[in-house]
């Protein structure tokens, strides 16, 4: 059930949970400063209008509306592949329940992601509506965010192929995860859609004029990619020639800033501490699936690897299954890290396994609970699922046409 857009899309995500192991771009090191306040655009909106009326009225009030600073737009989303696992929630998922107080938030199942490679066509339906409900399950509040299916806005295939014309194959052909997927694969059982889906991901990403975009460590080259393909768009099409063809002129798109996670967010397998959790692992032993049993947990933590060190400890390079394990705990418990170092800094690795174990249990009891009850009212998820789409498809429609504009269609 679900991969990070920048899973990862976003593996992200991978959170695209499939937005697996980059390398770090130098210039998007360069880029990420701290969150600026900038100020969106109002569609439909013309500037410096006013309506003043001969009739004896009193001053007008300022409304609330005129002094509230306008939200930063967030985007990201998970493939709805294999089962949503720990490092899903709390690399990705767990944050958006933060960020959707502070932001405009739009997250959303990335489908057209999942097909890039072999998958199970009868699965694919279920595990869509699986992972909107572990959305909902985990924290996602729709009063708050848009909660949709990345097929159900059609905007995301169109301007990927828009985007596509303008993307230089160069881009396409340095992306490490292509590179070693094809490789293992061999030509003959690899899609295109393995090589050009970076652009259907720069497309999720621009089609909303999103500022910023969670991302982990692994998925800074896609992030980059986007980037440099919105400034290409925006140097080909945007501008003046935009306005020669009765356009409004200016950037076609915003140029999205990454939003790194907190430290700790990376969870790693439960195998083998030096690899990320991950849905494509062949051992279910490897990772804490979101809907596990108590026994199933208790059992994986049981049987999970550790060290022969005494005591336990965090950044000890040494030891990555013990600062992996303290850090889930860390994280699932809401404490500070001198707070765990100092509980279970004397503790053997049968009685913190024991702890963890019971914390793991108590933390994902009310997500498995709340899950049932959304899956089991069909009707509701379908409601989420429409109206969140069709937030969505009206920002994205937006951005669209002005594309189709600014590169010389006829209009429809």
């Amino acid at each position: 059930m679900g991969r990070s857009l920048l899973s990862q899309f976003l593996n992200l995500s991978n959170a695209c949970p499939r937005f697996t192991s980059y390398g770090t771009s130098s210039k998007l090191q360069r880029t990420v400063p701290m969150i600026q306040q900038n100020h969106l655009p109002i569609v439909g909106v013309r500037r410096n209008h006013r309506c003043y009326c001969s009739v004896s009225a009193p001053e007008p009030t300022v409304s609330e509306s005129s002094t509230t600073p306008i939200k930063k737009r967030i985007v990201s989303g998970v493939q709805p592949t294999g089962s949503i696992h720990l490092g899903n929630y709390l690399g990705a998922i767990k944050n958006w329940v933060s960020l959707q107080d502070k932001y405009e938030t739009l997250f959303f199942i990335v489908d057209l992601h999942a097909i890039t490679l072999p998958y199970e066509v009868q699965q694919l339906s279920k595990a869509t509506r699986d992972t909107a409900a572990l959305y909902l399950a985990c924290g996602v509040d729709t009063s708050k965010a848009s909660v949709f299916v990345q097929s159900h806005v059609r905007a995301h295939v169109e301007l990927m192929w828009l985007l596509s014309s303008a993307a230089p194959i160069g881009w396409l052909n340095r992306m490490i995860q292509f590179k070693e997927k094809s490789r293992k694969a061999g030509d003959e059982n690899v899609g295109v859609a393995l090589l050009t889906y970076p652009v259907l991901m720069a497309s999720d990403i621009l089609l909303y004029q999103s500022d910023l975009v969670p991302v982990g460590e692994d998925q800074k080259q896609h992030l980059e990619l986007t980037r440099e393909l919105a400034e290409r768009v925006n140097h080909l099409y945007g501008g003046r020639k935009w306005k020669k063809l009765g356009g409004r002129g200016g950037s076609l798109f915003k140029v999205p800033e990454p939003l790194i996670p907190p430290a700790g967010a990376r969870v790693m397998s439960l195998t083998d501490g030096l690899s990320k959790m991950s849905k494509s692992a062949t051992s279910d032993q490897s990772r804490i699936n979101l809907l596990d049993s108590k026994d199933a947990i208790a059992n994986k933590i049981k049987r999970c690897k550790t060290d022969s060190f005494p005591g336990l400890e965090f950044d000890n390079a040494d030891r990555p299954e013990c600062n992996n394990l303290l850090s889930v705990y860390q994280i699932i418990t809401n404490r500070t890290k001198e707070e765990v170092a100092q509980e279970c800094q004397h503790m053997n690795w049968g009685t913190f396994k024991t702890v963890l174990t019971d914390a793991l249990i108590d933390h994902l009891n009310p997500i498995q609970a709340r899950y049932e009850e959304i899956t089991s009212d069909a009707g509701y998820l379908d409601q989420v699922l429409a109206e969140g789409a069709s937030k969505a498809a009206d920002i994205a429609d937006v951005t669209l046409s002005n594309v189709y504009q600014a590169m010389g269609f006829l209009k429809r």
